[in-house]
């Protein structure tokens, strides 16, 4: 996990004594609370923002559409790819958390900084991320005691599905694909099932083949034959699914592949592969260790 954190000059000089730092001192992280105003701009880390006990004064669309997230009186301040920067500034918080994955919102962070406001940016790929994020939500609310339920639980659930579902020797090979409404391209443990797979010992073919993460060639595909295929969907989820199936389609061979003559062609849940699982990472491992075991 990657992590920015930004404070203006007045308050680094305030608070630590020293000119302006991008790392966050013992002092200046203790200038938050679970009280103060945090307006966060990505659905996922809004939800684990709440889970440390933190309140919102606003969040971005995904958090109520896509995350369905009790966000109680925050206001919604724009979409992930466009957060409204004057309806931001207009909250008036003392923390924005964003996404360092987003371009549009790491091409914010000097407008907000330049406003007198602290930004914290992440990015979460795997649950050691997610951990340590946590682990800082947790220390700026004070509510360590939740890290127990939210971080140690689904630490201890991964750790027997690794055990329980893990290929100690040569894993099996796979094919992770992600769909979207207008194309498709293969995926590596640069994406959260990837890197659960990779974990579990499996063998992505587009590790072997570098130009599928560009440009997904069914025939590259045929070719590999592999024993598993996983897709994850962004956007309208139906979308994403009619424009791969076209594609399938154009190509008859397809349907020769192993894995899709073994039934091993799973299309994967939005909600513990596409958006981050946070305390639920441990049924990702879980879901994901038992279709390898069919």
């Amino acid at each position: 996990m990657k992590r920015i954190l930004a404070f203006i000059l007045l308050l680094a000089l305030t608070l630590s004594g020293c000119k302006g730092s991008s790392e966050p001192s013992e002092e200046s992280s203790a200038a938050f609370n679970g009280d103060s105003r945090v307006v966060c701009l990505y659905g996922s880390y809004a939800e684990a923002w709440l889970l440390a006990g933190g309140e919102l004064v606003g969040v971005t669309e995904d958090a109520v559409k896509e995350r369905d997230l009790d966000v109680g009186e925050a206001q919604v301040i724009g979409t992930v790819k466009e957060p409204n920067a004057e309806a931001i500034i207009a909250l008036e918080p003392d923390l924005i958390i964003f996404s360092e994955d987003i371009a549009a919102q790491v091409d914010m962070v000097d407008v907000f900084t330049d406003a007198g406001i602290a930004v914290s940016g992440y990015r979460v790929d795997t649950f050691g991320d997610y951990s340590e994020m946590m682990e800082e939500f947790c220390g700026i609310t004070g509510h360590e005691e939740l890290l127990s339920e939210y971080v140690e639980k689904p630490r201890e659930q991964i750790e027997s599905a690794r055990d329980k579902y893990g290929f100690k020797e040569e894993g099996p090979r796979v094919l992770l694909i992600r769909a979207f409404s207008s194309g498709i391209k293969a995926k590596t443990d640069d994406e959260l099932a990837g890197a659960i797979m990779k974990d579990l010992g499996c063998n992505n073919i587009a590790d072997d083949h570098p130009s599928m993460l560009e440009d997904l060639s069914l025939e590259e595909v045929i070719s590999s034959d592999p024993d598993y295929i996983f897709v994850t969907t962004m956007g309208d989820e139906d979308a994403a699914l009619s424009y791969l199936q076209g594609v399938i389609e154009e190509n008859p061979a397809w349907e020769g592949l192993a894995a899709i003559k073994a039934g091993r062609f799973h299309v994967l849940p939005k909600d513990l592969f596409h958006y981050k699982p946070n305390h639920r990472w441990g049924e990702s491992y879980e879901y994901l260790g038992k279709l390898l075991k069919e």
